[in-house]
């Protein structure tokens, strides 16, 4: 086990605010002094089916934790997931059905492991322990915190301030978060910065049930393909770890040249004096960030997938946009089509270029579908597939169609 120096150096880079740092440096002292590993953890609540570079800031800090020789455990909000993580949100959420949160549970664990050690990961879900609680335990539990506390969040604050409906059943969410350290006797928990009145939630609840509170680590959130907000599968700004290298390398190449740095740091295993030589040459404007780009997007790639399917990918790009051609292996599909004729919004959905025909008639409006080269002008289109058509969606999403 490498030392407490050591250890901190690794587990400080890229985080935002340990609570608190004396405290994590007693941890790891006893670790060492003991050769007993810390139990780190964090919570994941499956609201939707894909994990995405934003999860994955903190995804690999976990597997830092891992490799300096403590034991991780993933844990899956099956429970929490049902109530809903109001954090951020200015209205009421709606709950999910157990069905919807244990089929995204599954494709968690299928994704988490392209990033954490299958051996060494404690997989858990809360369930375990909430499902069995008696009314009389809830009870107790909500006895532990006070409204005045739970207001003191800003979101809760902000909505209690405005007249606008905040549930009981969401007052329950940091608490049963807070109880899930609790049963797991956890001494650190990792969550993004938006997530820290939850956490200390934990720390509080470890106190009222006699144990040591564990120290609380918050990472950065990783700003979205648009530039602007969080990364999220609901804003359609995320590149999520199971996407195709090509779509990940294209849409690595799309973000603003503001957050390449960041990308950089929270996405890579670059050496510090590396990224501190890039930071300097983007600052100085030495360099055209687009070089940079491909080689983030190479390393990450290489990461989920291999760096033979990193080269792939940007010899892909460079083909199909730096010398307008088309990419390897484009898709073909078979359509019924009366007199041969199919209606556009129906082709890009029943194709799967778009995902809905809220999303096929937002690209056709703004200029981002075409037909062998002829831009779709209106949503009422229909388009001849008597013969082999090529459908092109946006920069990247390429299909021949035609009729069966």
């Amino acid at each position: 086990m490498k030392s407490v120096e050591e250890q901190l150096e690794i587990i400080k880079r890229g985080t935002v605010e340990i609570i608190q740092e004396d405290e994590l440096v007693n941890k790891l002292e006893k670790s060492v002094k003991t050769g007993e590993p810390l139990i780190v953890k964090q919570g994941f609540d499956p609201t939707a089916p894909d994990i995405h570079l934003g999860h994955t800031v903190t995804l690999r800090k976990l597997r830092q934790f891992q490799e300096l020789g403590h034991k991780v455990v993933f844990l899956i909000g099956d429970f929490t997931g049902m109530i809903g993580d109001p954090s951020g949100k200015s209205e009421m959420r709606k709950r999910m059905t157990k069905e919807d949160v244990l089929e995204n549970a599954e494709t968690y664990k299928k994704q988490v492991f392209k990033i954490l050690d299958p051996v060494e990961t404690m997989v858990d879900f809360n369930s375990r322990w909430c499902s069995g609680m008696v009314f009389e335990e809830v009870l107790a539990l909500t006895s532990h915190y006070t409204v005045a506390r739970m207001l003191e969040r800003d979101d809760f604050e902000k909505r209690y301030k405005a007249n606008r409906p905040i549930s009981i059943l969401e007052f329950m969410y940091p608490l049963v978060q807070g109880y899930d350290s609790v049963a797991l006797k956890a001494d650190i928990e990792l969550g993004g910065t938006d997530q820290k009145f939850n956490l200390l939630v934990g720390r509080d609840l470890q106190r009222e049930y006699g144990q040591e509170p564990q120290v609380i680590m918050t990472m950065p959130l990783l700003v979205g393909t648009d530039g602007t907000d969080k990364m999220s599968k609901s804003l359609g700004n995320y590149i999520g770890i199971n996407e195709s290298p090509r779509e990940i390398f294209g849409k690595l190449m799309s973000i603003p040249d503001a957050l390449l740095y960041d990308y950089l740091i929270l996405l890579t295993d670059l050496p510090e004096d590396e990224l501190n030589s890039i930071k300097r040459e983007l600052d100085e404007g030495k360099i055209n960030p687009m070089i940079h780009k491909k080689r983030l997007a190479r390393e990450i790639i290489a990461m989920y997938y291999s760096p033979d399917d990193a080269v792939n990918a940007q010899e892909e790009f460079e083909r199909v946009f730096s010398q307008k051609g088309l990419p390897d292996d484009i898709p073909e599909m078979k359509f019924s089509a009366d007199n041969g004729n199919l209606w556009i919004v129906k082709l890009l959905t029943d194709s799967g270029l778009c995902s809905s025909g809220g999303e096929a008639r937002r690209m056709i409006k703004q200029g981002a579908v075409s037909v062998d080269g002829d831009k779709i002008q209106s949503i009422d289109d229909n388009v001849d597939i008597t013969s082999e058509r090529l459908v092109k969606v946006g920069k990247r999403k390429f299909m021949k169609v035609r009729s069966e």
